[in-house]
């Protein structure tokens, strides 16, 4: 086993939030990121770095390297479990493969791994969130609520929590981290 940070001992845990833009995510990551102690991958943080930097249009458009940012944010949380420490990934995470990717991201560091689906349960809420945005992130630019609509979002095949934001985040956080303790 190894002793993580604050001491804890055992494996690392890696937890995957994924739902549409809008849904509460990024807010729920950063509140159970810190009740955790543990670090916050954000997949909009790397995706609008890399087009600031303008490797993405060197690159051809996103469309040249569609998954460049989740392979960043792969490694770059493989290395965070290696060094001791839980992680909060933050993305939409629409597609199968991309689930399975961070489950191998999990595996490979020998830690445990729960995927949480974030979802706002009312739609005109949903929508309000979604067009009263802007962006916090250099590179990055929002999308319409019409883009969201329309984002190919594949249903899960697997066991995955669903909290609700419609309320806000206090009781995502809350479902979350009882599931890590019972399951611990």
């Amino acid at each position: 086993m190894t002793e993580g940070p604050k001491g804890r001992r055992g494996a690392q845990t890696l937890v995957v939030l994924s739902g549409l833009p809008g849904s509460g995510k990024t807010t729920l990551a950063r509140d159970l990121a810190n009740r955790m102690g543990a670090v916050h991958v954000r997949i909009d943080t790397i995706e609008a770095a890399l087009a600031s930097s303008g490797i993405v249009a060197a690159a051809g458009g996103w469309g040249a390297a569609p998954d460049a940012g989740y392979r960043v944010a792969y490694a770059v949380t493989r290395d965070l479990l290696a060094a001791g420490h839980d992680v909060v990934a933050d993305s939409v995470n629409p597609l199968v493969v991309t689930r399975r990717a961070w489950a191998d991201v999990a595996d490979s560091a020998g830690s445990r791994h729960l995927d949480v689906e974030v979802v706002c349960s009312d739609r005109d809420i949903h929508r309000r969130r979604v067009e009263g945005r802007t962006s916090d992130l250099d590179g990055m630019t929002v999308p319409t609520w019409e883009q969201v609509e329309a984002r190919r979002y594949e249903p899960w095949d697997a066991n995955v929590l669903r909290v609700d934001t419609r309320d806000g985040v206090a009781d995502g956080v809350r479902a979350i981290v009882g599931h890590l303790t019972a399951d611990s």
